[in-house]
């Protein structure tokens, strides 16, 4: 694709990194998205399987025919071995140094369990870069659950620090959300791939730039 680098494609699927600030998918008073830009470039259209909030970078996976999305879709729903990686930087230090947040989230008028594992890869006083895993997949969960444990996301217009990203901007010129879903990983499965794939995307050069300064604790590697 012109816009997206293509990090994996066989028959089946693509495997993109998508850029922080475009929409996965259309609708009201969206201009561009994923799914616009798809049909634009490819015949067929490739069809979504699962999604990544408009302001997170990084990996998704998408479908070239129905029959695969249909498969891909229902690993995604039952998260059968799927693993998704996300690299974050968030404000302050939590807790602790490696944890579980399983808070429940309201989806609707429903709460639905959400699980959120992370650990601390490297940071200062002021914040923190996290390697996180997801259990489950609910809307924004990674920015509601550091939100609630304190520690909200730099950059994050709807659940951070107002005050701080204000000054982020101006001291720093971070503009952007410093949520990356870095790797994605997929087992062998029945009907679709006959072997685990395992894509990693590079973190885009703004939340590099942020990074850089960190040094990792005890030498852990910055891998998510």
């Amino acid at each position: 694709m012109k816009r997206i680098s293509i990090l994996f494609e066989n028959e089946q699927c693509l495997v993109l990194n998508k850029p922080a600030g475009l929409a996965v998918q259309g609708g009201a008073g969206v201009g561009a998205s994923l799914d616009k830009l798809l049909e634009e470039e490819r015949s067929p259209k490739p069809l979504l399987v699962h999604r990544l909030d408009k302001d997170t970078s990084g990996l998704i996976l998408v479908a070239k025919n129905r029959e695969a999305a249909a498969l891909f879709s229902a690993l995604f729903s039952q998260s059968r071995g799927i693993c998704k990686h996300y690299l974050a930087v968030c404000e302050g230090r939590p807790p602790k140094e490696a944890g579980a947040i399983d808070f429940s989230l309201a989806i609707g008028r429903e709460l639905k369990r959400a699980q959120t594992s992370y650990r601390r890869l490297a940071g200062d006083r002021d914040s923190s870069l996290l390697a996180l895993e997801l259990g489950t997949g609910r809307m924004h969960q990674i920015r509601r659950h550091l939100a609630r444990i304190g520690n909200p996301l730099l950059g994050d217009d709807k659940y951070g620090n107002f005050a701080l990203n204000k000054a982020l901007r101006k001291s720093r010129g971070l503009n952007k959300l410093l949520l990356h879903a870095a790797r994605l990983v997929i087992p062998p499965s029945e009907g679709l791939l006959g072997f685990s794939l395992d894509v990693s995307a590079p973190v885009p050069g703004y939340f590099q730039d942020f990074i850089e300064r960190f040094q990792p604790s005890g030498g852990r590697s910055l891998r998510a």
